[in-house]
């Protein structure tokens, strides 16, 4: 572990702007979701401390027991997690309830990146990894939790076009997905296919299937310009939008503050994915760059869905939005994250105390 500490403000600031606006939207809506977050919002802070002082290359050393570790928690949250509408997300420690799927995020990036890195680029090594990718995507689809697979799918193939690999063998990769692609939608929950159908006909069941869209969609398009102030939505504070606190909170956001609060949101996240760009262009080890490739992946396709489905642009598929939606496990994921990289950002020549 490093002896210096070191906060990168050009990553945290954006952070703690998002989470600022979720605590406001949060208490305008429930009190106790507000009191829950914000102490999720001190562990967060911790390991963000925690993870910026870690010696990344000792961490980089663990991947094969991360993986390991991580195929086992996914499969014990099959055997003994706690089910909420018809999902086995959650297991309950001591009282405090952990979605491993979102807490394992930063750790499996690790283990992604050290074993690009430690490859050689040649086409044993691509498929070697996505074979071990395979197992953790069929571990969460069997929750089920289709948002986070694709996001796991969607950051893994991300990062190994950033690390060099030829398109050519993702196209290889491709035909047999293609040709299996009918018993994957078998596979399928019917929640899941109506959720494809419903996108591709948004207005055919307005009460029934297409209903959490539609009022999405009602609500962003309500705030209008200025929104209609916090806590004044009808959509959100009358529980006509659903999930307003965790996949629908930027729908939430956009109806109280309007066009001008929902941009600033949007801002922040652009200035949260520039920082981590800047660093990438900025290293020179494959290791750093491959970590910070999956990392840029991560929070940019997340938040990119999310808001995308607010909108009623992409299909509503569970994925909540960075540092924004509700949950602990989220945000302790997300702040473990930036402590990650704050530790890869640290000039190698500086020993001492730095703020930047």
């Amino acid at each position: 572990m490093k002896s210096k500490s070191h906060v990168d403000l050009r990553l945290i600031i954006p952070a703690i702007i998002l989470v600022c606006v979720s605590l406001n939207t949060l208490f305008s809506i429930n009190i106790v979701y507000f009191k829950s977050q914000l102490i999720s919002l001190i562990v967060g802070l911790i390991a963000y401390f925690f993870f910026s002082k870690m010696n990344m290359e000792f961490l980089r050393q663990l991947k094969l027991p991360i993986y390991i570790i991580s195929l086992i928690l996914l499969v014990i949250i099959l055997g003994i997690g706690l089910e909420t509408r018809g999902a086995v997300r959650w297991i309950d420690i001591f009282g405090v309830r952990l979605q491993f799927s979102e807490i394992l995020k930063p750790f499996l990036a690790l283990a992604l990146a050290s074993t690009i890195t430690d490859g050689n680029n040649n086409i044993k090594s691509f498929f070697i990894i996505i074979a071990l990718i395979i197992p953790v995507l069929l571990l969460i689809v069997m929750q089920p939790d289709l948002g986070n697979a694709l996001l796991y799918a969607g950051v893994a193939l991300f990062t190994l076009i950033v690390a060099g690999f030829p398109i050519l063998w993702f196209l290889i990769l491709f035909i047999p997905f293609l040709l299996v692609s009918p018993l994957l939608w078998l596979l399928l929950h019917d929640y899941q296919r109506q959720r494809i159908f419903t996108f591709l006909h948004a207005s055919k069941d307005p009460l029934g299937s297409s209903y959490n869209g539609i009022q999405a969609v009602i609500a962003v398009g309500s705030g209008t310009f200025l929104g209609k102030g916090v806590s004044e939505g009808t959509q959100s504070v009358l529980r006509f939008l659903p999930e307003r606190h965790t996949d629908f909170i930027f729908a939430t956001i956009a109806e109280g503050v309007g066009f001008v609060g929902s941009s600033f949101v949007i801002l922040a996240f652009l200035f949260l994915a520039y920082r981590i760009y800047t660093l990438f262009r900025e290293c020179d080890d494959s290791f750093s760059k491959n970590f910070l490739a999956a990392s840029f992946g991560f929070f940019v396709i997340q938040g990119f869905v999310n808001i995308a489905m607010n909108m009623g642009l992409l299909p509503i598929v569970g994925i909540t939005l960075p540092f924004v939606s509700f949950g602990g496990s989220s945000l302790l994921s997300n702040f473990i994250f930036l402590g990650m990289i704050s530790s890869l950002s640290v000039p190698k020549n500086k020993p001492v105390l730095e703020i930047r």
